[in-house]
């Protein structure tokens, strides 16, 4: 390169073609060119593409935010769980609130329509809106253990009995890790579950959690929040076991035998419409199965000094089931609802959403299946 004019102005000088080094020279100078087009092809070392797959194949592999089983995703699954009991069971308030007046004085509320008729009555429909403090902070406690535990136990438990061992006794995990979750979820939430009962139930009573808490703890002490937790656990601890091992095994259920596809195959709108509709099959379960128990808690909390077995001769066989329609309707919808949010925070955090259960290749070799 050299200078041949006044102005400064540089030109380029190639070499006569000798032995084809002007050839050589275009084609290292179009290269350096810094007009040259801005794409250029990525070089990759120490590894192979693999040629024959396509980019659809790639785009199904889903990337993750963290490890199966690590801290992060027992934190995030309990955020799950306190999103979707305590926003579930905020919502449906004034059914709740109504369903425990019917089995407190099922004489004065009746059904449902009577129940509702009545409460709006006596209070304007603000008196429907009773209770949503304790019910909000409470749940939430709750989810954040019912879920976070779940997940942990679940783990703990199947890794304690092996991989063939939890395939063939899922239902049994499903069990066992469901009802060690509740037992810690429900200490969580009996202090506010007594102060909603008496708000809700007993007119003239506290009708705010900043009033009803104090009350509780200045005329009963520690112990009045407590003493329905030995029926609380006998109303949750059956109901989740139910909520847990009746969802993990009907979602297994509507994939292999009535979605058409794989889960693999579905998209997440269709996963999170199949995990809803698990939820509401599982919810219908779990109210029959838990509302002896929760009938004898609404009454327990109402009458102050009444006991566990008191209250349940007093109500007898079928006292115990007043207010069943309104609490299927109620944990029906509230199941699904729950499981459906638990998904979708799952989804929204990219966390690991393992497919429904398959046989081990280990244990298919030695059923002669494989």
């Amino acid at each position: 390169i050299r200078d041949t004019s006044v102005t400064g102005v540089q030109t380029c000088a190639l070499p006569i073609c000798q032995n084809g080094t002007k050839m050589e020279a275009i084609s290292k100078l179009v290269k350096n060119n810094p007009f040259s087009s801005p794409f250029t092809k990525a070089q990759c070392e120490g590894f192979k593409v693999n040629e024959t797959r396509t980019i659809a194949a790639a785009a199904t592999q889903e990337e993750t935010s963290c490890e199966f089983g690590s801290n992060k995703y027992y934190a995030l699954c309990g955020f799950g769980g306190i999103l979707s009991c305590g926003i579930t069971h905020t919502a449906v308030v004034p059914l709740d609130l109504v369903k425990c007046r019917i089995q407190v004085a099922p004489e004065k509320y009746g059904g449902i329509i009577k129940g509702f008729r009545v409460s709006i009555n006596e209070g304007g429909a603000m008196e429907l809106t009773k209770g949503w403090a304790p019910t909000l902070i409470g749940y939430s406690m709750q989810g954040l253990c019912k879920f976070g535990f779940y997940e942990v136990f679940k783990i703990v438990y199947g890794n304690a009995i092996g991989e063939e061992n939890a395939f063939l006794w899922r239902t049994s995990l499903y069990l066992a890790a469901s009802a060690s979750a509740e037992f810690f979820a429900d200490i969580a939430l009996c202090p506010m579950e007594a102060v909603k009962v008496r708000i809700q139930t007993q007119p003239g009573w506290s009708a705010t959690l900043r009033e009803g808490f104090p009350r509780i703890l200045k005329e009963e002490g520690i112990s009045g929040f407590y003493k329905g937790l030995v029926p609380l656990w006998a109303r949750q601890i059956p109901y989740t076991m139910m909520k847990f091992a009746c969802f993990e095994r009907t979602l297994e259920a509507l994939y292999k035998y009535v979605v058409p596809k794989p889960r693999s195959e579905c998209n997440k709108s269709e996963q999170l419409m199949v995990t809803f509709t698990a939820g509401y099959i599982a919810g219908v379960f779990c109210a029959i199965v838990s509302h002896p128990a929760d009938t004898i808690v609404s009454k327990l909390n109402q009458a102050k000094g009444s006991n566990f077995v008191d209250v349940a001769k007093s109500l007898g066989l079928m006292g115990m089931w007043k207010g069943l329609f309104p609490r299927i309707v109620m944990i029906g919808t509230l199941t699904a609802l729950q499981w459906f949010i638990y998904d979708s925070v799952k989804v929204y955090f990219r966390l690991p959403r393992p497919p429904p259960p398959e046989m081990p290749e280990s244990l298919k070799r030695k059923m002669g299946i494989a």
